[in-house]
């Protein structure tokens, strides 16, 4: 398999559950360096956002990460992201995640590149 290059992309939520915080307001910026991806994201009800992922040899991204929202609550998670490549060569991203503050919840989103 060809390793996806996430460099430079920018990427959009277009669906996710309840208890999320990111929206079709938010975007992430990403960045990458050898099989390290970052991303700095805002929008909706996130005033900052960082995540930082590692790339496994399928593509996946395995990250942390961490976001200030708008009533500048400080929240914390885990992600794992699986790539799917569209017909028209974007790239989605279905995440399973789960809060590591608040309410401990999880759930599910799927990103695209904008």
């Amino acid at each position: 398999m060809t390793l996806i290059n996430y460099n430079g992309k920018i990427f959009k939520p277009i669906s996710n559950t309840e208890n999320a915080e990111t929206s079709a307001e938010t975007l992430f910026y990403y960045h990458q360096k050898g099989n390290v991806v970052t991303a700095e994201y805002a929008g909706g009800k996130i005033k900052s956002g960082h995540l930082i992922a590692l790339v496994n040899k399928d593509g996946n991204l395995e990250m942390r990460y961490h976001q200030i929202n708008n009533e500048d609550v400080l929240m914390t998670g885990i992600c794992k992201s699986i790539p799917e490549i569209l017909p028209n060569g974007k790239i989605r991203l279905h995440e399973t995640w789960q809060w590591t503050s608040g309410d401990f919840s999880s759930g599910e989103s799927m990103i695209e590149e904008q």
